[in-house]
């Protein structure tokens, strides 16, 4: 008896906290399933009191060996796993920071698709801009793949500010091992005001903004038209800071750009088929459609 032969299947999750209402797993299925695959994604979110090694260990343990062929990690774990994993990407070695972790016959390599989906959507939303002194608030994981994801775009200047110093110190240190051309320094959220009205470019990288940690991560009061402005939080997309910087004559990006680029890199990682950006920037559009569907200033 002849038969048709299915095509291969894929299962991959996400871990982090308030995972709950990201577009990863939607974004993921609706591309496999233009290509025709078979593709689960289930999320993990995480308490607060199981965000420790220990705890992810057996996650990644269980992932193995139920067959899963990788995970997407975010917020507040990008660094924890790092040492969890069998091997690292040069960017994650260089970075101390993954987002995306292969599985392969049992073996787990991490990589990290933050730096060059933030290096996309920099390109594709603000093609030339200036890069002469960026301020970036957060040196968390994603506030590191950033911080690399400048470097490489050419980045002059680099202040990162982050509430604990010694985390942005850190950041400093691992743009130094990667031999980086850029002045980079460590500050405190206190000396951003300062920094905002010299300086060209401004990351927010913090969970400041996401729907479980709404708010503002700098005055509003402190943001000029001479700054462009890109928040990496995309849900909500329409955050407090892209409507303030949109009001206040800023260029704006918003947290679409680098959410699609980094979901295909897995993707592809994943599958080993290349992805469809131009779809997958069509079905961000249209999961989020009626979030931009809303009185007031646009980017």
């Amino acid at each position: 008896m002849t038969g048709t032969s299915m095509p291969r299947s894929f299962a991959v999750g996400l871990i982090g906290q308030g995972v709950g209402p990201s577009l990863s797993p939607e974004m993921h299925e609706r591309e496999a399933l233009r290509q025709g695959l078979r593709y689960v994604y289930k999320t993990i979110d995480l308490t607060e009191d199981l965000t420790g090694a220990g705890h992810l260990r057996q996650l990644l343990d269980f992932a193995i060996e139920l067959g899963f062929d990788g995970l997407n990690v975010t917020h507040p774990v990008k660094q924890v796993m790092v040492p969890l994993v069998d091997r690292l990407s040069p960017k994650v070695e260089a970075i101390g920071a993954l987002n995306t972790i292969l599985i392969e016959d049992g073996v787990t390599t991490g990589h990290n698709t933050d730096v060059s989906g933030f290096a996309e959507a920099l390109r594709d939303g603000l093609p030339e801009v200036s890069l002469e002194s960026v301020v970036l608030l957060g040196a968390g994981g994603a506030g590191t793949a950033v911080a690399h994801a400048l470097s490489d775009l050419g980045a002059k200047e680099v202040y990162v500010v982050d509430h604990d110093v010694s985390r942005a110190d850190k950041v400093v240190a691992s743009l130094q091992r990667a031999g980086s051309g850029a002045v980079v320094s460590a500050l405190e959220p206190g000396q951003a005001p300062e920094l905002l009205r010299e300086a060209t470019g401004l990351v927010n990288a913090t969970p400041v903004g996401m729907a479980a940690h709404p708010g503002m991560p700098v005055d509003a009061a402190h943001l000029h038209d001479g700054l462009w402005v890109v928040d990496i939080v995309y849900r909500p997309l329409m955050t407090e800071l892209v409507r303030a910087a949109t009001a206040r004559g800023c260029r704006v990006v918003s947290g679409a750009g680098m959410a699609v680029h980094q979901a295909a890199d897995a993707f592809e990682l994943f599958t080993k088929s290349p992805a469809d950006r131009s779809a997958m920037f069509a079905d961000f559009d249209a999961l989020v459609a009626h979030e931009v569907d809303t009185p007031g200033p646009r980017p």
